[in-house]
């Protein structure tokens, strides 16, 4: 599973992420790619099960890149917790999506092959996507 070895903060703010994607948001190893459309938390579980579905639909033939890493983390209180004492542990880690974020990108397979690996992977996704190829 994706999570950071160190951090220099182990709680973070929670932060406001509008507008789109303008780091991230092109074509860097592959040829074809799946992008986020919409904004939301990737969490790491969602990745690595975006991952499996990606490289169990292409046989693992290919190289396959993943752009995004679950750098922030989220906290929670324990249930039935009474309000105050602090801010809760870690739960989980996420990475922050724009529309536009190139989130797996993939070489080495067809057109066909490719449409369909991130078809599988893009169920996987909290929100909606598109495939993208290199002209």
């Amino acid at each position: 599973m994706l999570s950071p070895k160190r951090v220099k903060w182990r709680k973070q703010h929670r932060i406001g992420f509008s507008g789109y994607a303008t780091r991230g948001n092109e074509l860097d190893n592959g040829d074809f790619a799946l992008v986020a459309q919409g904004r939301g938390r990737l969490t790491a579980r969602q990745i690595e099960a975006g991952r499996i579905a990606i490289s169990r639909s292409v046989k693992r033939g290919g190289k396959l890149w993943i752009r995004v890493f679950p750098d922030r983390s989220i906290t929670k209180k324990p249930a039935e917790t009474r309000m105050g004492k602090g801010k809760g542990s870690p739960e989980y880690w996420v990475s922050m999506i724009q529309p536009g974020r190139i989130i797996f990108e993939i070489n080495g397979v067809t057109r066909e092959q490719a449409e369909a690996a991130f078809r599988l992977a893009a169920y996987k996704l909290p929100f909606k996507t598109k495939f993208l190829a290199r002209e």
